[in-house]
């Protein structure tokens, strides 16, 4: 008997025409719900990353994340010289001297990482976004081993001399895969909207010190979950904040322009040698600002593929040291630059990254009171009153499912969970139900919050959205892109993703839902394998 389900027709979806204040109007609306901590909460922050035409131009927003980021390298230049002169037995914390202080931060890290990188930290891989030699619409992963790839001068030696003898996927590159190898001087800026008035930066690698920079991050990230530091789970932070806000045990830290503040000097004195000259190697040295280079005092950028891996080692590690001197007990926990501690260090943690170059964010940093905020969850009391964000007008349908669903999880009664209940909030349904009337009814039935291609409701569900993809990808690389992602593997049930796709935006299909009649949950199972 076959159990496979047919592949469902597809066709082109004609979007209604939605009010063209429907945003404001929805504006209005929240701001009519009766007071209280969370709805408060919501009105405060719900427009505060809102980016439209009536908003800052992008012109200016962009000079202003350059402006701040050019601004953070002043400080970092500062950091340098700090760090450089400060003298053994000045005492970072009461009665600890510096230098013992560095040292216990340099052992913590040879527990975490070890002396020396092993071969399997250069097993690295390709993400689906855009390089310095590729757009958006050509940066499959695949692509990547074939044709054009950037690379820095000592990124290439290493390749050369190391990698392409190793790594299963470049293994003979030279003869097998047809590469134009282009040496370039470093990464290239660009930003994204963050805030209503600012946008953040970011730099495009170039393609090859992407692959190896991916592969030491996921080392590094494989150590520190070793020592009880969980990179691919948030919820950890959040349950921390949520504990923090209901008892005062624990504070959250938040920092501002973290990984941008991340200077050469601090990773040279705490980083193992062999381990900082890895690094150092396939880091850019150099970013393109518009055209000009800009030599750079951070160590690497938003964009690099172990930034995010090395700050948090760094903030770890520095954070638990401070606990160590003072003698403080209690969890420490970090994810990115988001920071728990326990409140009673958490002066002194700040102190001490004060010193190393970061500077602690007072508004989005919680060390007394009732409130507790960390990786993107907000909590007073011990109640969730995390917010959702309009980041942009609501001008097509997948805007306004995606707020409405958003909403409907925000005034769920039944706290904890991405699926949804009946049990919602009176006054957050009303303005639901409202917004459920410009959705066509064919769109109605979903069970999933997080997806804005069906509105979340009680109805039956008949069909979804369904985005066109352009698959842009000639093939050639398929074959080492499968090598290097599962090498590894010691059994079947380790899944590996080797493959990605490009989107066209503004077009949408309808993809109709079968079997309508299973039971709920099974269908919300078939609706997520349609996704895959």
């Amino acid at each position: 008997m076959n159990h496979h389900r047919p592949r469902s027709a597809k066709r082109m979806f004609r979007e209604p025409e939605l009010p063209l204040d429907l945003t404001l109007l929805l504006k209005e609306k929240l701001s009519q719900l009766p007071s209280s901590v969370k709805t408060d909460y919501l009105n405060s922050e719900v427009f505060s990353k809102f980016v439209s035409e009536d908003t800052d131009p992008p012109e200016v927003r962009k000079q202003r994340a350059i402006n701040k980021w050019l601004a953070a390298e002043r400080d970092n230049e500062a950091t340098t010289d700090r760090l450089l002169t400060t003298h053994a037995e000045y005492n970072i914390l009461p009665r600890v001297p510096f230098s013992s202080f560095v040292e216990k931060c340099r052992s913590t890290i040879v527990e975490i990482i070890g002396e020396t990188p092993p071969v399997d930290a250069l097993i690295g891989s390709f993400s689906g976004g855009s390089s310095t030699s590729r757009s958006r619409a050509f940066s499959h992963p695949a692509n990547k081993y074939h044709g054009k790839a950037h690379v820095t001068e000592r990124c290439l030696e290493l390749f050369t001399d190391v990698i392409v003898g190793e790594v299963p996927g470049w293994i003979n590159a030279q003869t097998s895969l047809n590469l134009a190898v282009e040496v370039v001087p470093g990464n290239v800026m660009f930003t994204v909207p963050k805030k209503t008035d600012i946008d953040r930066c970011a730099c495009k690698e170039p393609d090859l010190n992407m692959f190896v920079q991916k592969g030491i991050g996921s080392y590094l990230r494989k150590c520190l979950l070793r020592s009880g530091i969980n990179l691919n789970d948030q919820s950890i932070n959040r349950s921390l904040a949520c504990k923090g806000s209901q008892d005062g045990s624990l504070a959250t830290l938040d920092l501002s322009s973290a990984s941008d503040s991340v200077t050469t000097e601090l990773v040279y004195m705490l980083l193992p040698m062999t381990w900082f000259t890895l690094l150092d190697s396939v880091r850019s040295h150099v970013t393109i600002i518009d055209g000009e280079e800009h030599r750079n005092h951070m160590f690497s950028s938003m964009g690099n593929g172990f930034t995010f891996e090395l700050e948090s080692l760094l903030f770890y590690v520095i954070s638990r040291t401070v606990t160590y001197f003072r003698g403080t007990r209690g969890v420490v926990s970090v994810y990115g630059d988001d920071i728990i501690v326990p409140s009673a260090a958490a002066h002194y943690v700040s102190f001490a990254l004060s010193h190393f170059g970061f500077q602690v964010n007072p508004d989005k940093s919680h060390t007394e009171g009732p409130f507790r905020e960390s990786c993107g969850g907000h909590y007073w009391n011990g109640v969730d009153i995390t917010p959702f964000y309009v980041r942009k007008p609501i001008n097509h349908i997948a805007d306004l499912i995606d707020i409405a669903n958003k909403l409907r999880h925000w005034g769920d009664l039944r706290i904890g969970t991405e699926l949804f209940s009946s049990v919602i909030d009176p006054a957050i349904e009303e303005i639901w139900l409202w917004l459920k009337g410009f959705v066509p009814n064919i769109l109605w039935g979903g069970a999933d919050c997080t997806f804005k291609y069906q509105l979340v409701s009680l109805d039956s569900p008949k069909s979804r959205l369904h985005e066109k993809t352009d698959r842009k990808t000639s093939g050639y690389g398929g074959y080492p892109q499968w090598l290097n992602a599962t090498w590894a593997r010691s059994g079947l049930s380790e899944a590996v993703q080797t493959s990605s796709r490009t989107t066209s935006r503004g077009s949408l299909e309808l993809l109709p839902v079968l079997n309508t009649t299973v039971p709920r949950l099974e269908a919300l199972f078939i609706h997520e394998l349609e996704r895959i």
